[in-house]
């Protein structure tokens, strides 16, 4: 499970310079290199100060993605019966949690060496989605990483990762059709607001 989540975090981070270029390879190539460089830069982060680790995920990650369709989609037909406010507390706690995970995940690579590999995308002119393929080297070993990113008018964003065979998304549609078939929607938002409590 650590070498899961070192692997995922590894290809998983963005730099805010990286999110607004044209190409999705080009911008998952600086989100990796960009957002592990600067918590290693960091001499806090690479201490193991979790806050400050938090913090570099909050300001170069949260940025390049689009939590609010990852949330979205992963609530899948019920999102359109919460009410705004319902919804907004659930992107709000669904961003803190992965927030927390992903920070947890990369206090774990403070010390080790990482390379990447990346495999150029075969994303068609004007597409508005596509996927792109990346290797994580590690003393762990080798592990095959997929993004897939959606165009915005501010430039390609990362909304789902796919680890060893499972998307992201996948996961957590699984976990939340089972807390909002026992509790609703303000169960599954319960069940967010406990979970980011205790860790």
């Amino acid at each position: 499970m650590k070498r899961y989540f070192t692997a995922f975090v590894a290809a998983a981070f963005v730099s805010g310079a990286a999110w607004a270029q044209s190409s999705a390879d080009a911008t998952v190539k600086a989100a990796v290199e960009g957002t592990v460089k600067a918590m290693q830069a960091d001499p806090q982060a690479r201490g193991g100060d979790m806050a400050r680790i938090t913090q570099v995920v909050q300001t170069h990650f949260v940025p390049a993605t689009d939590f609010q369709r990852t949330t979205r989609i992963a609530i899948g037909k019920p999102w359109a019966t919460a009410t705004p406010e319902q919804q907004q507390k659930l992107y709000e706690q669904f961003q803190l949690l992965l927030v927390k995970t992903y920070a947890a995940s990369l206090s774990q690579l403070r010390d080790t060496a990482v390379t990447f590999k990346f495999q150029p995308s075969s994303t068609a002119t004007g597409a508005k989605d596509t996927v792109v393929q990346s290797h994580v080297i590690s003393s762990g070993g080798d592990d095959a990483i997929d993004y897939r990113l959606t165009h915005t008018p501010t430039g390609w964003k990362i909304y789902d990762i796919n680890m060893m065979g499972a998307w992201l998304i996948q996961v957590y549609q699984t976990q939340f059709a089972d807390q909002i078939a026992k509790g609703g929607i303000d169960g599954l938002i319960k069940f967010l607001v406990d979970h980011n409590a205790r860790s």
